[in-house]
């Protein structure tokens, strides 16, 4: 009985610590900032969300060897096995480049952290979801009040702030630009709200949109709910990232696939075609009136700036070195040689392609066994898209993957781990009155 009580409070413990992280993880990055501008130790706060993740890795294990339920559900499922062999490359590749004295120690845990942490916490998830359903039953507010925080804020950078007004709170030089550019001209404020940039933020949108589109199709169409949905839009619209832009067309559409012949299937087409509508009315103006504004937020560009290169050219120029690096060491240089993690290494690598960056560190191999984690998870996830989470989360992976070719998106703390830790989730079939 005492065992069985222990066992009891480690559940609650881990399932309320994966709560908070859920929950806090988007204002992450304007905390840590806001934190290390009042007493310090910037690097140190930042890791708040890694030591309530070793928390519940501790928690975990103790419930995986106490509980056979989560080792019949888990450790018997090649998905997880695959998890633990990508676990075992980033490591081993990593101290091998380590005493190689290729990579810095910093580097290399900054690597390890931002490859593995997403993973850890979905198994985590899943494994508590074995045992609870606390999480299941709170998903949706967990991720929509937070959400709908750095909506609001968007708006008011966009309306009424100065592009400026986060300095006021800590952000510069040494710690996250207090505002983003499309090719360092102030005249293109990018927002990022109280995420760490525009392009993190418009990736993370996604998931408010996706969330939020199923729940309208579904029935639920309050004033709150359509007024989110339209705040989501227009802060992803102001993030200026078009690939964003682009995943969360792919995103809506995926969604409207799935009520083809429903009784859901109008409002699902009206929502997708209305999105793609705007891409493509902007595409067309753009094409018979090149107009410098046009140009700036559709292509990134401008035919008469003063920049000698472009934001696309530097896109080109990194996607053709990291797929040189993937040529010519086909093993990978080890966690942390490649990324945003690359910086605290002697020569930073930024491939602009999350999965060039894997294919840098971690090798053909590494990058084989991330490719089956996606292609496994999705592949779960498509088979209960009966299930609002689980469409909600293929179709937002399916955006994010696009994203993925133009960005280091699942380095992001927020998207990473929100999105993971609500596939964990995912992987316990919900009871009928939860779908």
């Amino acid at each position: 009985m005492r065992a069985s009580a222990f066992k009891y409070r480690i559940l609650s413990l881990v399932t309320t610590l994966t709560m908070l992280i859920i929950l806090l993880v988007p204002f992450h990055a304007f905390l840590t900032v806001w934190g290390s501008s009042l007493i310090g130790h910037y690097t140190a706060l930042r890791l708040w969300k890694e030591a309530l993740l070793l928390l519940c890795v501790i928690g975990t294990l103790y419930l995986v060897v106490t509980d056979g339920k989560i080792r019949s559900h888990t450790l018997t499922r090649r998905l997880v096995w695959l998890i633990f062999a990508y676990v075992a490359i980033n490591i081993i590749w990593g101290l091998l480049a380590l005493h190689q004295h290729t990579l810095t120690a910093k580097a290399l845990g900054y690597g390890l952290i931002v490859n593995l942490r997403f993973l850890i916490f979905f198994l985590i998830t899943w494994s508590i979801a074995l045992r609870t359903s606390r999480l299941k039953k709170n998903w949706q507010w967990m991720v929509l009040v937070p959400a709908a925080i750095v909506v609001v804020f968007g708006v008011l950078q966009v309306l009424l702030l100065p592009h400026d007004f986060l300095k006021h709170f800590g952000y510069g030089p040494n710690t996250i630009s207090p505002f983003d550019t499309i090719n360092h001209n102030v005249h293109y404020i990018r927002i990022a709200s109280m995420l760490r940039g525009a392009n993190p933020l418009g990736a993370y949108m996604l998931l408010p949109i996706s969330i939020i589109t199923v729940l309208i199709i579904k029935g639920k169409r309050s004033w709150p709910i359509i007024a989110l949905l339209a705040g989501s839009l227009f802060t992803l619209f102001f993030t200026f990232s078009r690939s964003a832009w682009v995943g969360a067309a792919i995103t809506l559409i995926v969604i409207a696939i799935h009520y083809l012949d429903k009784k859901y299937l109008r409002p699902a087409l009206i929502i997708a075609s209305g999105l793609v509508l705007l891409v493509l009315v902007g595409t067309a103006t753009m094409a018979w009136h090149r107009t410098e504004r046009l140009e700036n937020i559709f292509l990134h560009t401008q035919t008469n700036s003063a920049i000698k290169s472009t934001s696309d050219q530097g896109h080109v120029i990194a996607l053709k070195s990291g797929i040189k690096d993937m040529v010519h060491q086909p093993l990978g240089r080890g966690p942390g040689s490649a990324g945003p993690a690359s910086i605290y290494n002697n020569q930073p690598r930024i491939a602009e392609n999350y999965y060039i960056q894997i294919g840098q560190e971690t090798g053909w191999i590494g990058l084989t066994l991330f490719l089956l984690i996606n292609i496994g998870t999705g592949y779960i996830l498509w088979l209960r898209r009966n299930n609002k989470l689980a469409l909600v989360l293929v179709a937002s992976l399916i955006g994010i993957s696009f994203i993925c070719l133009f960005s280091h998106a699942w380095t992001d703390d927020t998207l990473a781990y929100i999105w993971w830790g609500l596939a964990g989730l995912a992987m316990v079939p919900l009871k009928k009155d939860e779908a």
